[in-house]
């Protein structure tokens, strides 16, 4: 079997899962979750790596968050990273990562949601997904797993909902400006690929 680097992602983020359960004071959650720049009880938890760590955290409670995140990453990241190779694709998963983070600390306190940590992949599968759709436009996506639908479709129609869920607080506790952050991080990395590529064709 060939070790890729969405592989190893999944790897980690199973592993990571598995200490969580294992620890039953929740100090890894404190120390890695990303905390509310807002103090909770009178102390401000937040620290500057949690905009990385807290995507390698799940809920303990429902192991569908993981399932479904890690799933998410395998069908999407597998062919971006076949495409643009693995180097490439982590930057773009990171870089949905931190802006996804940088999202959820400062959206959610200007529409008055209430401070919390903030836990999940979802926001870099959320660019890697987006990435997906700009790579790969034409292919199809299972909507609720039986309509088909071409990618340039869906993913715009993932975004809208999103921007729809989060603006109306509806399905809260689910960090759905975090899942638009991972989109535009997402975006521009991709953006520039195409932009550098335009520039070497250019000399060419």
């Amino acid at each position: 079997m060939k070790i890729t680097a969405v592989k190893i992602l999944i790897a980690i983020n199973v592993l990571v899962y598995a200490l969580q359960k294992l620890d039953g004071n929740g100090l890894i959650e404190t120390l890695f979750a990303l905390w509310p720049l807002q103090p909770l009880d009178g102390e401000v938890h937040f620290r500057f790596w949690q905009i990385v760590s807290y995507a390698f955290l799940h809920s303990t409670q429902d192991y569908m968050h993981l399932l479904f995140n890690m799933w998410g990453l395998w069908m999407f990241g597998e062919a971006v990273e076949y495409q643009v190779g693995p180097r490439r694709l982590l930057i773009l998963y990171f870089a949905a990562v931190v802006t996804a983070a940088l999202t959820q600390l400062v959206v959610p306190a200007i529409f008055g949601e209430p401070p919390s940590p903030t836990i999940g992949a979802s926001g870099g599968v959320f660019g890697v997904m987006l990435a997906f759709g700009m790579l790969f436009p034409r292919a199809k996506i299972l909507l609720f797993f039986v309509l088909p639908m071409p990618a340039y479709v869906f993913v715009p129609l993932a975004a809208l909902l999103e921007l729809f869920l989060g603006v109306t607080g509806t399905m809260s506790g689910v960090a759905h400006f975090a899942h638009l952050g991972g989109l535009i991080g997402a975006g521009l990395v991709v953006l520039q690929w195409r932009r550098t590529q335009r520039r070497k064709t250019a000399r060419l």
